[in-house]
């Protein structure tokens, strides 16, 4: 992936009908909106985060970002006809975390969120299903109460188990797509690059999505 840095400022936003119709899919997909985490100093785009509590059918509360989408990422030229230019981030926790604190152990999951959903951004690069990103310059974990230090994208999968297609925002327009964040360890992460990530999706067949801060390491 390119590294140049983009110093583009101007605020890219989805219009009202855009954020209505991203919003009521992401109910279709993942479940009843109880509550948007707002961003209250926007910069290059207005991140939100939908939080959709757990249910009977889906035991877990998903977060889904609403903005990132807004900004066209640089995609190269031979895969410009997939239409990966635009992204929302999700991420499955489990029913009982503390979604509302500020301290680190607890908000590391929505800053992964918003971090990601800007790279494209500062980057001048893209996201997509394969990738896999280190969260801090000097690899250490992204809180005390767990050793993740990355993450890997997937498709993204709904309440049915299905995975998520993108959504069309007009008859002509673009698509957003919904990628699923996948926490991982600093010797998954070295897997990966080493053998792909379908190798390490391999190792992690009987793995749930739903982040477990103590979940052992598949590396070691």
């Amino acid at each position: 992936m390119k590294t140049k840095v983009n110093t583009a400022t101007t605020l890219q936003l989805y219009s009202k009908r855009e954020t209505e119709k991203i919003e009521a899919y992401i109910e279709r997909q993942y479940g009843k909106i109880e509550d948007v985490m707002h961003e209250l100093i926007p910069s290059n785009i207005h991140c939100d985060i939908a939080m959709i509590p757990a249910s009977n059918n889906c035991p877990y509360i998903t977060l889904v970002t609403i903005g990132a989408g807004a900004y066209k990422m640089n995609i190269p030229p031979h895969l410009k006809k997939y239409k990966l230019e635009r992204a929302e981030y999700v991420i499955f926790l489990p029913k009982d975390w503390n979604i509302k604190s500020d301290k680190e152990e607890d908000y590391w999951p929505i800053r992964m969120l918003k971090n990601l959903a800007r790279l494209p951004i500062y980057t001048d690069s893209w996201l997509m299903p394969g990738h896999t990103v280190t969260m801090k310059e000097d690899s250490s974990p992204v809180a005390s109460n767990t050793k993740f230090n990355s993450c890997a994208l997937l498709d993204s999968i709904n309440k049915n188990d299905e995975m998520v297609k993108g959504l069309k925002l007009g008859l002509f327009g673009d698509r957003v797509n919904f990628w699923q964040v996948l926490p991982l360890y600093e010797e998954e992460l070295k897997f990966t690059i080493e053998h792909s990530l379908g190798g390490l999706l391999e190792l992690m067949q009987e793995v749930p999505l739903i982040v477990d801060i103590n979940r052992l390491s598949l590396c070691k």
